[in-house]
């Protein structure tokens, strides 16, 4: 895929899952049960012991399935280990232009970390593609996300930290581009025992929601025609 149709499709998914695990074994588990629930788009954050196995396992045997990417990258030194790997994007929990500009010269997908509306100007204007916004619930969550898009319409925004069952679908009528999530969707206990089924069933439950806000969605905007 080329940077459009990586950027398109994150979009279109709706939603980012950011895989956080203690072992490569249970990242990798964690991807696969997410491909089983339908989730299309993965980061595998930095932060899992032997991260870039998890993200070239996956990337090599779910890459006709999903998009399998990088988050939690710190550096351009990082960025550049992660796309040797095999991530088709990158995620960074804050803004760090340098990344942003090895994103921009390798033509990948970067979703660039930021929370004031400072921050996600000029994270847009360095070169991300998406606006991650972290922690979103830290500052309001949804009443956030509608308060940012105001002035900023054109930014697409991935609101990340917070984002669970029951406030999935305020985010995206917030203006949401698409929703990470983390361990409200890829539980901990469920990787420790191994019940990965779990991870399946929650993926299938947040795909839902998406797809019904969408759908709500597109009946107002033909009803207002």
């Amino acid at each position: 895929m080329n940077r459009d149709e990586v950027r398109a499709k994150i979009i279109e998914a709706g939603i980012v899952a950011v895989i956080r695990a203690d072992s490569t074994r249970k990242a990798i588990a964690a991807a696969e049960a997410l491909a089983e629930g339908g989730v299309s788009v993965m980061e595998v954050t930095l932060t899992v012991p032997g991260a870039l196995d998890a993200i070239e396992h996956a990337a090599r045997n779910l890459g006709h399935e999903v998009l399998v990417g990088a988050g939690t990258v710190l550096d351009a030194r990082a960025a550049a280990t992660c796309f040797d790997a095999g991530a088709e994007f990158l995620v960074t929990p804050g803004l760090d232009v340098e990344t942003v500009n090895a994103a921009n010269v390798a033509d990948k997908v970067i979703i660039a970390g930021a929370l004031t509306p400072t921050e996600v100007v000029a994270a847009w204007r360095a070169g991300a593609d998406l606006i991650k916004i972290f922690p979103a619930s830290a500052v309001g969550g949804a009443s956030y996300i509608k308060a940012l898009r105001g002035p900023l319409p054109h930014i697409p925004l991935v609101p990340t930290g917070g984002v669970n069952l029951k406030t999935a679908a305020d985010f995206l009528r917030a203006g949401a581009a698409a929703l990470g999530i983390g361990g409200e969707l890829i539980s901990t206990a469920a990787l420790n025992s191994g019940d990965t089924a779990r991870i399946t069933e929650l993926a299938r439950q947040f795909l839902d929601i998406v797809r019904q806000v969408r759908e709500e969605e597109a009946k107002l905007a033909l009803a207002s025609d």
